[in-house]
């Protein structure tokens, strides 16, 4: 008859391991959900708000332009107030548009340092494992 040993096989603290891991994994799983959807609420409510505040900006800044075509018509014929307000608008769109392309093609929009977190990541699970 063998003696009875209260030493756990090799097995057995490897199916341990993985059964622990696994709830880590899940357990990480349902946090970044749950962050995602509260995130996404927070969001949704933000944009919102902005979209509101955009169209009113936008109604404020056509009074505005047509307050300034006024001004300019004191000393201009009122044809000729707009065509400044116009002229002035088209080159600060032309201004912006530039600016604008100027800025995407120098984005990168890969998540590069993620991409290298992951790598370092599956790196040290291979190191681990091997």
């Amino acid at each position: 008859m063998a003696p009875e040993s209260s030493e756990r096989t090799i097995g057995q603290l490897v199916a341990d391991a993985t059964h622990d891991l696994q709830g880590i994994v899940r357990g990480e799983i349902a946090l970044a959900k749950a962050e995602v959807t509260e995130g996404a609420k927070t969001i949704g409510k933000g944009a919102g708000l902005l979209a509101g505040a955009a169209v009113v900006g936008l109604f404020a800044l056509v009074f505005l332009l047509h307050t300034l075509a006024r001004v300019v018509a004191i000393w201009l014929p009122v044809w000729a107030g707009y065509l400044v307000v116009t002229v002035l608008l088209l080159l600060g769109a032309g201004v912006l548009g530039l600016l604008g392309r100027n800025a995407l093609q120098h984005a990168r929009p890969a998540p590069e340092r993620a991409i290298a977190q992951g790598k370092e990541t599956v790196a040290v699970l291979k190191r681990e494992q091997g």
